[in-house]
């Protein structure tokens, strides 16, 4: 399936490498912008709506089909997943190794080890999709942004206006079909993976450091940079930190 991008800078074949970002849930492509503006224009960037969102309103796919999607209808270049879009971004790389040059993996992990503690998660994500249809899309990002893990997020940062863009159908198929619970574990994969990778975490957000921690551990080479003053949505919060953080990675 070919989904939705939007390229900002020049087009592909200049001096630097490709960057496309990926986005998480209930966002769209347009959410990295505030990265996207600090990067400078000679980056050649493309911002992906992923399946169930944006523009690209089927949500009905796998993570597999995802990195399909992703990997057929944009680069080759450096991924950069955040979140959700970390988890598409791993499979990519696994999927289609010679499409890509480099990884960033923001606030990521590569799966649930245990088998029940993935089941109960897999449910939660059923009755989060069945939640989304029964009240909408404005109602559930009210709800959604509320958690503790977007603490850090001021209204503006959020930008909900954006993911009002998003459809009730497709955030529920995107949870369905490739939120976390659906995920096999790719732990044992880590060592597949022979691309450069950055691992990008926030300082007050633990569980995806100790998670990132061990992505870098699995991942020969990998980097790993824990933001200060940032928790989950770590880009986002520190915007500046972040860039600066990507630009020197990138070299």
């Amino acid at each position: 399936m070919t989904l939705a991008v939007e390229h900002v800078g020049p087009t592909p074949g200049g001096g630097s490498v490709p960057l496309v970002f990926l986005h998480g849930f209930t966002q769209t492509g347009r959410s990295w912008l505030p990265v996207v503006e600090r990067l400078g224009r000679h980056r050649t960037c493309t911002l992906v709506d992923a399946p169930g969102h944006g523009d690209s309103p089927d949500g009905a796919r796998s993570l597999w089909e995802c990195a399909d999607d992703i990997s057929t209808t944009a680069g080759p270049g450096v991924l950069v997943g955040y979140s959700m879009g970390a988890r598409m971004a791993l499979h990519c790389v696994l999927a289609h190794p010679h499409r890509w040059h480099g990884l960033v993996l923001v606030s990521g992990t590569a799966g649930i080890d245990d088998g029940e503690e993935r089941a109960a998660r897999r449910t939660d994500d059923e009755h989060l999709a069945d939640r989304i249809e029964e009240i909408g899309v404005e109602r559930f990002l009210d709800e959604w942004l509320t958690q503790p893990l977007f603490a850090g997020l001021s209204p503006a940062m959020a930008d909900r206006g954006d993911r009002l863009r998003n459809t009730a159908r497709g955030l529920a198929d995107s949870l369905r079909h490739a939120g976390t619970g659906t995920q096999e574990p790719l732990w044992d994969r880590l060592e597949e993976i022979s691309v450069p990778v950055l691992v990008v975490t926030g300082e007050r957000d633990a569980k995806f450091t100790d998670l990132g921690r061990r992505l870098t551990r699995g991942i020969d080479g990998a980097l790993l940079i824990v933001v200060p003053g940032a928790g989950h949505t770590v880009h986002l919060e520190r915007p500046d930190a972040f860039a600066d953080a990507l630009v020197d990675w990138l070299g």
